[in-house]
């Protein structure tokens, strides 16, 4: 069966820069042998095709596959994580690194405000780094395994909002109907959700706050200004 735009499949990928150097994968072994230490947990992930939750050149190239399948996929800059910025290369104070213990030097990734940028070089109390992401304008590969089609109504909507909101929530189907309780969203974010939600699964969906979610997910004090070391 060939894929089109809107289904959704579980895929496993594997992501390699130049010379072969792996930097982005769903396999625990693969990430452990290349000492990569990413964010999210190492299994495979439910995507819907066509709503950009992959990569550009992904998401294009998985129209028309075949499920059971592996693929190896050649991405260009524009594909992947595009051209370089020269907007994206800025001033940043020194005292900001010094304020978290970070001694800058060129080469060096950094996590400033979440953001993970490069320093490029020092210069009196200013330090040059570049906030283009670290494989911008590079060519990149992705091996990606195609495991099953998710035609289960359920499960499209739980992996749905798991990438929008990578916290727990309380999803139940029934008679295609949806109810999400999680913490209290914007009501124009939850309509958004809502009735994008509806429109590729045909449920509707009820969004309802989750006063105990409210209270172990609200945020405690966040800062401003912060560089981490990568």
């Amino acid at each position: 069966m060939a894929l089109k735009e809107h289904d959704f499949v579980e895929i496993d990928y594997i992501g390699r820069a130049a010379h072969g150097v792996v930097f982005d994968t769903t396999f625990e072994s693969v990430a452990k042998e290349y000492n990569l230490k990413l964010k999210t947990a190492y299994k495979p992930i439910i995507i819907c095709i066509g709503e950009q939750q992959v990569l550009k050149g992904i998401d294009k190239s998985l129209v028309g596959k075949e499920v059971g399948k592996k693929y190896t996929l050649t991405l260009a800059p524009e594909e992947a994580f595009g051209k370089k910025d020269a907007k994206m290369i800025r001033l940043v104070p020194l005292r900001t690194f010094h304020k978290q213990k970070v001694q800058p030097q060129p080469g060096l990734q950094v996590d400033i405000d979440g953001t993970v940028a490069t320093v490029l070089r020092i210069s009196g109390g200013r330090v040059l780094v570049d906030f283009n992401h670290p494989l911008a304008g590079k060519e990149v590969m992705y091996e990606v395994d195609i495991k099953r089609h998710v035609t289960d109504k359920a499960e499209q909507i739980k992996s749905f909002m798991k990438l929008i909101f990578p916290i727990d929530m309380d999803i139940s189907v029934e008679h295609n109907k949806a109810v999400i309780k999680g913490p209290q969203l914007p009501k124009e974010a939850t309509d958004a959700i809502t009735k994008k939600i509806s429109e590729l699964t045909q449920v509707a969906v009820e969004f309802k706050a989750d006063e105990k979610a409210i209270a172990e997910n609200s945020p405690e004090g966040h800062e401003h200004g912060h560089a981490h070391q990568q």
